[in-house]
């Protein structure tokens, strides 16, 4: 599957303001700075799409866009706010996580979540404390480790592998994964294909 075009539409304070659910989702999730919108627009072959910035804590909305595939499909590809670090109050912090909490558990066309995991670092806590919530709310995701090319040879491997081992205590099984770079073009077809796959289960469902 490749992408025919992507379209930014809207960007909502809450997950009643989103568009009509009326088209698989697929919104993209991690810390602050974990390379978030550099995969998105990888993945769409935009270059601002969604917008980049070295300040964590940048995207504070819900953030829609528009996308055609070449499998004729339409759907929508979200940028929701990173979690953890953010040179923000803790009000503000707050409010993000109700917002993000109400559209993971409420939208209802939310097929899957990818929650990206910085490939550099060991095992972190706040990562392992998301997907252990999503695991209650009972929320599909899928990991997608970013910046595989920052590494030393053997380190995302060494990384990935401890992630999935810390998993491990509160998991039986491991969920699908994808080790990416945003600079190589590294998991673009895989994470499109998987995607594809997707919408044909949507389509499927809708009849």
């Amino acid at each position: 599957m490749e992408i025919i075009s992507g379209k930014y539409i809207i960007s909502s304070a809450t997950y009643k303001q989103c568009p009509p659910a009326d088209k698989p989702e697929y919104a993209f999730i991690g810390r602050s700075n974990v390379g978030k919108s550099s995969l998105i627009n990888m993945i769409t072959n935009q270059h601002n799409l969604a917008k980049t910035s070295g300040t964590p804590g940048k995207t504070q909305l819900i953030n829609h866009f528009d996308i055609i595939s070449s499998d004729k499909k339409k759907w929508y590809l979200v940028d929701l706010p990173g979690y953890g670090y953010a040179k923000v109050s803790q009000k503000a912090r707050n409010n993000w996580g109700n917002m993000i909490e109400s559209y993971i558990r409420l939208r209802e066309n939310l097929v899957c979540l990818f929650v990206l995991i910085d490939s550099r670092h060991k095992p972190q806590a706040i990562d392992l404390e998301f997907i252990d919530q999503l695991g209650e709310w009972q929320v599909p995701f899928v990991l997608v480790f970013t910046k595989a090319d920052k590494n030393k040879p053997g380190a995302t491997e060494r990384n990935v592998n401890d992630f999935l081992q810390a998993l491990a205590d509160n998991w039986e099984e491991p969920p699908p994964f994808y080790i990416t770079s945003a600079t190589k073009r590294k998991g673009r077809e895989e994470l499109l294909n998987y995607i594809g796959g997707l919408n044909d289960g949507f389509s499927v469902l809708k009849k």
